[in-house]
Formats: structure tokens, sequence, C-alpha cells
């Protein structure tokens, strides 16, 4: 036997002077961080802040979105310190590190990660 507590509307419509408490009527105002990558973003764009974006995070967020560089197409090549590093693992184990490697991130981290002496 189970017992059932009822709560006078729990999932009905609250009353609409709760739900005026309830609605977030100021918005977030931005971070730090935010307002000093919008400036510079700004300055490197040529372009100016829209007035009280500073006062609303989620409007310099969409237009930090819209104003930031595109990624660019050599962030999927390695580093030169994970390039460094597994050189330095192949002169070790007398082998070359694989050509493909040179190409990508991530699978140059796999073979560092599989060939690192322990």
């Amino acid at each position: 036997m189970s017992y059932q507590t009822s709560f006078a509307d729990l999932l009905g419509a609250a009353p609409s002077d709760a739900q005026a408490e309830l609605a977030l009527t100021t918005p977030v105002p931005a971070t730090e961080k935010q307002i000093e990558y919008a400036k510079s973003l700004a300055e490197k764009t040529k372009s100016k802040l829209p007035v009280g974006i500073i006062q609303d995070r989620a409007r310099i967020s969409k237009w930090i979105d819209a104003h930031k560089p595109a990624p660019s197409k050599f962030n999927d090549y390695p580093s030169s310190k994970q390039v460094g590093f597994a050189e330095r693992i192949a002169r070790l184990k007398r082998t070359q590190v694989p050509p493909e490697c040179f190409k990508d991130r991530a699978l140059m981290s796999r073979w560092i990660d599989g060939n690192k002496p322990r």
C-alpha cells in the first residue's frame, strides 16, 4: 500500500504574482574577461561595441561569437613541442616518426603515448 500526498497547484499554474517574482527582468552583466576580449576584438576588426552590451552577458557573448576570427587551418597540426618530443623519442628508439603524424595533432599525440619510454 502506498501513501500519496497531495500538493495543491503543484503541477498547475502558479499565481501571476509568483510568476512576476520568478521572471528575470534584469540581465546578468558581462564578466571582465568578456569585456576585455570584446574590446580587443573591436580594435582588431575596427568596429564599435553596441551601446549597453556590457550590461548583458548573453548579448556580448553573441557579439563575440559573431566577430571572433575563424579558426586557422593550422590548428590541426602538431605543435613544435610535440614534434620535438616525438623526434627525441624516435632517436631513443632508433626509429622514425610516421610522416602522417606531422599533419595531425591527435595522431601525433597517440604516437607519442604509444612510444614514449616508460
